[in-house]
């Protein structure tokens, strides 16, 4: 009997425990890939990940190839349907069983517990196994058995548990026996699959491919990782790994990325070199927030997780938030990053934070706005990572920054960008204007001027929040 794995964000050969086990226990592997249309467009997947994935399965399907394993695509209209096109495709493949990766939020989780139940149905036997995460949710738990809502304390507790575990990735599937026979089924092309869709090519900046992740995160642990904690806020700098496009289409596997890490620090967990060490917290910080969309449901029903910010009069500006994802704001740091978002499908993390803070805090656009934004654009869009830092930004997530506590941008720019050089790159209106007034420019032809006072914006938000039932009154009000 055969074994069917069913990829999703897993689009690599090493390090992908279904593939791996499904290959070791049974004689005869086939692999599949279905695209869900609805799942497209309620998930806001834009053209530049859509793509990402598209170049990433050409290249997958040759590799699964090299072992024997033959790839099979399939494309449905609802995720209804997912189940019996899998059970059918097991039956006429003579697979008795399903392997697959788990996906954490909440359309994730019910789509495969349906295909779980239309295999147990008919006969058929699951596996399920971990690979989006170092840790499995549920298992990081505090001492009354609950899950974490505080990051600091949800690592502490995380490295305890993880320090003790093995680290080693899985290697290579093994090859698979020749002489199996043809498939009984035929699935699409890659072209049949992605037709219809929009898709945009950012193959010079994001090439893909394993071996074009590996090398990456070869070369960050060789160079860059060690001054991590000084350089990883400059966005003019290359201080940053640039590997969350990989790690969200999972061509790279996040237990890849901590053992990468930890053998440049010579396998130790705590001290050792201080830029790797802070970069294995940004590791926790992805599993963190794929724990808080199984244990916190709601973030996936486009509530925010602290229930009383519901309250928040969110404004709903289609004009003024045009402006900010044009990067048309006035604000010289925040239109250069929704520039480098929308010429690279990527934004520098620093940035993120800077941006969704203007659009939540000073211009008081709902959050939900700009977390669907970002998921239409980034070519590393990932729903857990992205929900978890809009809801973070917006104050009313997990370990939020407190209300009260409002990044500046224009001193995030004098801090971060001290020379301008990421502005100019980004925002060619302002390449001549001299010095530390790039940060707050004086009227310049082409470039519009501040659409919101920073200040009073800033003071209006702060006396919205505490009107809130539930506050907690800051005990010092701040502006970073």
């Amino acid at each position: 009997m055969r074994a069917l794995v069913w990829l999703r964000n897993d689009l690599r050969l090493r390090d992908n425990p279904a593939l791996f086990h499904a290959a070791e226990e049974r004689q005869g592997v086939v692999a599949v890939y279905v695209l869900c249309e609805r799942f497209v467009e309620q998930h806001e997947t834009g053209p530049a990940r859509l793509d990402f994935i598209r170049r990433h399965l050409a290249i997958l399907e040759r590799d699964l190839a090299e072992r024997g394993i033959p790839l099979i695509l399939l494309r449905v209209r609802e995720a209804g349907e997912i189940p019996g096109r899998l059970t059918d495709l097991a039956r006429h493949e003579n697979c008795d069983r399903l392997y697959f990766n788990a996906e954490y939020p909440i359309d994730e989780l019910n789509r495969d517990r349906r295909v779980a139940d239309a295999f147990r149905a008919a006969g058929l036997h699951f596996k399920r196994f971990h690979d989006r995460v170092i840790l499995p949710p549920g298992e990081v738990r505090n001492g009354q058995g609950e899950p974490y809502q505080v990051f600091t304390a949800f690592k502490r507790r995380w490295l305890q548990l993880a320090s003790r575990l093995p680290m080693a990735p899985h290697g290579l599937p093994p090859e698979q026996p020749e002489g199996l026979g043809a498939l009984n089924s035929r699935g699409l092309s890659l072209e049949q699959l992605f037709q219809r869709l929009a898709l945009r090519d950012l193959a010079d900046l994001w090439p893909a491919g394993e071996e074009q992740a590996l090398a990456r995160l070869s070369e960050f642990c060789d160079g860059a990782i060690r001054d991590y904690k000084a350089m990883r806020d400059f966005p003019a700098e290359p201080g940053t790994s640039e590997l969350s496009p990989y790690l969200a289409v999972g061509t790279l596997s996040p237990r890849q990325c901590l053992n990468a890490a930890l053998s440049a620090n010579e396998g130790r967990w705590d001290g050792g070199n201080e830029g790797i060490h802070t970069w294995i917290g940004e590791l926790v910080w992805r599993d963190f927030y794929q724990h808080v969309t199984v244990d916190f449901p709601q973030v996936c029903k486009r509530k925010p997780l602290q229930s009383y910010t519901e309250g928040f009069p969110w404004r709903w500006d289609e004009a003024d938030f045009n402006r900010w994802r044009r990067g048309e704001t006035g604000i010289p740091i925040v239109d250069a990053a929704m520039r480098q978002l929308a010429q690279t499908g990527w934004m520098h993390n620093r940035l993120r934070m800077v941006v969704a803070m203007f659009l939540t805090k000073n211009l008081r656009i709902d959050w939900r706005m700009g977390e669907s934004w970002f998921m239409s654009q980034l070519v590393d869009g990932d729903f857990a990572a992205n929900n978890g830092g809009w809801q973070w930004s917006a104050s009313t997530g997990t370990d939020a920054a407190p209300y009260f506590r409002i990044f500046n941008p224009v001193t995030q720019s004098e801090r971060f960008d001290p020379e301008g050089r990421f502005i100019r790159k980004y925002v060619q209106e302002l390449a001549k204007v001299p010095g530390k007034a790039i940060h707050d420019p004086p009227p310049t032809p082409g470039y519009p001027r501040p659409m919101v006072d920073l200040k009073a914006s800033r003071k209006e938000t702060i006396a919205l929040f505490k009107a809130l039932h539930g506050h907690r009154e800051p005990e010092k009000a701040s502006e970073s």
